[in-house]
């Protein structure tokens, strides 16, 4: 079994510098850290690109350069040490960016600005580093949430298995907007039609497609639902097929939806929930696309923002925000079902967990 690096993006402050690393053994699920791994401001989500050697960071905030602007930095990554060396650093084409991708042809890095609601598109130079944006859209638009929706707020974006379409969750619209990708120029534009619904007021999060590219799903924060699409990709358009709760039935807090995915061998679909402090865990009916509940399990702290499914798709790391700390969980091949293996890791206030392998 290999050993993997774990980096965790966090939100700073005066006991977190940015990016910290972790030394991961598939074959223990054992963590153990190895530091801070880059300094950057609020980099509360990561994108390893695929040949490993560059690691590109989101940086949640509205004053770049004294403008109402996030920003988007690229690092290139030691796979001996996890240490990251930063290459450049722009601007994200919006506010408060809090989403970051790579498409598949490993060319570009999608963006999702949160606090502007627009997406952009900045392509990967040949050395790791950003070029100047391809693509900068503006979302427009409110739903019924006075407070969380007054507008478009972009909260996930990624591209189709095909790369043909890039899908962007807006949560103040309560749409998945779809976009045609014209990936030899990096360019986006509205598909026909131009997005698919969730229920009113939900506000849609984040998106995992399946392995086999003919479903999707969308966890809804405020509504605290997942929802499963049958996905044309074709059209690259979206059909609803189910709406399915993430808590306990006789659960009566305040609760918010935060991640989603899918299990690589496509069983399997994880949430999390804040408020609960909890990762609803799910069975995929592999011909329908539709979702069973397995269970809900603590998540090991609280407000349990991301989490990440390493690269072997038997362990589950979980990035609990509020009580600083990661915390590692074993995946039952056959259920799906989550057992925490007591491997918990401190740091602070940690939003995302990505693997990258280690030399």
């Amino acid at each position: 079994m290999s050993n993997y690096l774990v980096y965790v993006g966090t939100y700073t402050g005066p006991k977190s510098q940015g990016i910290y690393a972790y030394k991961f053994e598939s074959a223990t699920g054992k963590v153990t850290p190895l530091g801070l791994a880059g300094v950057s401001n609020n980099p509360s989500f990561l994108a390893v690109h695929p040949n490993h050697k560059f690691i590109y960071a989101v940086s949640e905030q509205v004053d770049y350069e004294g403008k109402k602007s996030g920003s988007v930095s690229a690092f290139s990554l030691d796979p001996k040490t996890g240490k990251l060396k930063l290459l450049n650093t722009l601007a994200s084409g919006g506010a408060e960016p809090c989403h970051i991708w790579i498409d598949k042809t490993q060319k570009y890095a999608l963006v999702a600005n949160y606090g502007s609601g627009s997406v952009a598109v900045f392509p990967i130079l040949p050395d790791g580093r950003l070029g100047k944006a391809t693509s900068v859209i503006q979302h427009t638009g409110h739903s019924i949430n006075p407070e969380r929706q007054e507008g478009p707020h972009a909260h996930c974006i990624l591209s189709s298995p095909d790369n043909h379409y890039v899908m962007a969750a807006d949560l103040g619209t309560d749409h998945v907007v779809i976009y045609r990708f014209d990936d030899a120029h990096g360019m986006l534009t509205p598909n026909t039609p131009p997005f698919a619904a969730v229920k009113t007021g939900s506000g849609p999060r984040h998106l995992a497609f399946h392995p086999n590219g003919n479903f999707f799903y969308v966890n809804s924060e405020m509504g605290n639902i997942v929802t499963a699409f049958a996905y044309d990709a074709s059209h690259g358009t979206l059909k609803e097929l189910q709406v399915i709760t993430t808590l306990p039935a006789d659960f009566k807090g305040a609760s918010t939806t935060a991640e989603i995915a899918v299990h690589p061998s496509g069983r399997f679909l994880y949430c999390s929930n804040r408020g609960h402090e909890s990762i609803a865990v799910y069975s995929i009916d592999s011909a329908k696309g539709t979702l069973t509940p397995v269970e809900i399990v603590p998540s090991g702290g609280k407000e349990p923002r991301s989490f990440e499914i390493d690269p072997t798709g038997h362990f589950l790391i979980a990035a609990n925000q509020n009580s600083n700390n990661i915390a590692v969980y074993r995946i039952d091949q056959k259920t799906g079902r989550l057992t925490a293996t007591g491997q918990v890791a401190e740091v602070q206030a940690p939003v995302c967990v990505k693997f990258a392998p280690m030399q």
